[in-house]
């Protein structure tokens, strides 16, 4: 099939499958068509219907209660030491000897940093999903979509208000962070929003949210993690639906250009999103001087030190690679360049199953029962939404 929806000549969509059409982002005169509802895909029906198995509201406290848990921010660790990579420095680790008082407050604050990127990170699929309600041809993927903003909707208050109750405030989007979403939200090309968010970013938030609910100390954001990843589960899906419909199609020249901008986003996520420069006012604000944190980061993350850390289950950048991998976006091309932080083979052994997947079907579960009563609802119905997710 030749590619699709290429109406601006300066835009290359590499679109292979109609279901991903998509028209320039003004002109609405191409939605008024009668022949586009008349040839709904059907493609999407299972993740939209599935929706009723994992509504949750976060303005509603049967569901998640936000002033539930206090939290004393001067005295109780959010997270264990080593989810804190600063402190694995020489530099940093005496600091805190001789400021012992400073310590747990500090290890909240760069809590206080990764919930703020993952707002920050829920807002901008808030606003790419919406992108893509104005761009997708397809009444059955517009529809998706829309379904996706409204999750990722809210998946943005879910964290504000997280982040009110144990902060006040998040702190700003990191430049990285910021630079990366704004070229991913703005993008005219379909392929790289849906790499750049339904695989990439939502694979990264994957990996965060079960580090989250597995590893940190406060039960709210366990909670809060489990209720997104209900969402978050189902939404990684949309992409690897482009990707059966579109990697075995492309062009050696295009699988190239779409594996060369899935590389770059993984290089910037990987080197720069919790690299000591993204937080040189959290540093001074404790007494540290940022450069000679990094100098402290050089010393001890070593690429094999790197590597080793990357093979927890959890971690957030080795389920990024493997949602690239099993998608069939990396090839020998570049497989070196994630080798040096992923053992492909242990990809081979696993399957498709990911990190998250069973957090996510256990918490549809809890929501089943709120939503619809523990009586009528068992396990095979779980395992059914997750098929419906397929």
């Amino acid at each position: 099939m030749a590619d699709t929806a290429a109406n601006t000549p300066s835009i290359r969509q590499i679109t292979k499958d109609e279901v991903y059409d998509a028209v320039p982002p003004d002109d609405f005169s191409q939605m008024l068509d009668i022949d586009r509802h008349m040839n709904r895909s059907t493609a999407f029906d299972k993740i939209i219907s599935a929706t009723h198995d994992h509504f949750w509201d976060p303005l509603d406290k049967k569901y998640i209660d936000f002033d539930a848990t206090p939290w004393d921010l001067d005295t109780q660790d959010l997270q264990p030491d080593e989810m804190v990579p600063a402190l694995l420095t020489d530099y940093v680790s005496d600091h805190f000897k001789k400021h012992p008082e400073l310590r747990i407050r500090f290890k909240n604050e760069i809590a206080r940093w990764s919930m703020s990127a993952i707002l920050h990170g829920e807002q901008g699929a808030l606003n790419l999903s919406a992108s893509l309600c104005h761009v997708l041809r397809d009444p059955g993927a517009q529809e998706y979509a829309a379904n996706q903003t409204r999750e990722e909707g809210r998946h943005v208050t879910a964290f504000a208000k997280y982040i009110k109750a144990r902060w006040g405030s998040p702190l700003p989007c990191g430049q990285t962070l910021a630079t990366l979403l704004q070229e991913i939200v703005h993008a005219p090309e379909v392929y790289k929003k849906i790499i750049g968010m339904q695989m990439l970013v939502e694979g990264l938030a994957m990996g965060a949210f079960a580090t989250i609910y597995q590893r940190w100390n406060d039960p709210l954001a366990q909670k809060l993690t489990q209720l997104v990843m209900t969402d978050e589960a189902f939404h990684h899906k949309f992409g690897k639906i482009w990707a059966d419909r579109t990697i075995p199609k492309l062009s050696e020249e295009e699988h190239n250009i779409v594996e060369d901008w899935a590389a770059h986003c993984f290089q910037t996520l990987l080197f720069n999103l919790v690299a000591p420069h993204q937080m040189k006012d959290i540093y001074a604000r404790f007494g540290l001087d940022p450069d000679k944190v990094m100098e402290g980061f050089q010393a001890v993350a070593t690429d094999e030190a790197r590597r080793e850390h990357m093979k927890e289950s959890t971690n957030i950048f080795r389920v990024l690679v493997k949602t690239l991998w099993n998608a069939g976006i990396i090839t020998n091309r570049t497989a070196s360049f994630y080798a040096m932080y992923v053992n492909f083979d242990e990809f081979k052994a696993e399957g498709d199953e990911m990190v998250g997947d069973a957090i996510a079907m256990d918490g549809i579960k809890y929501l089943q029962t709120i939503n619809f009563g523990a009586n009528v609802k068992a396990l095979d119905d779980v395992k059914a939404a997750a098929v419906a997710a397929e």
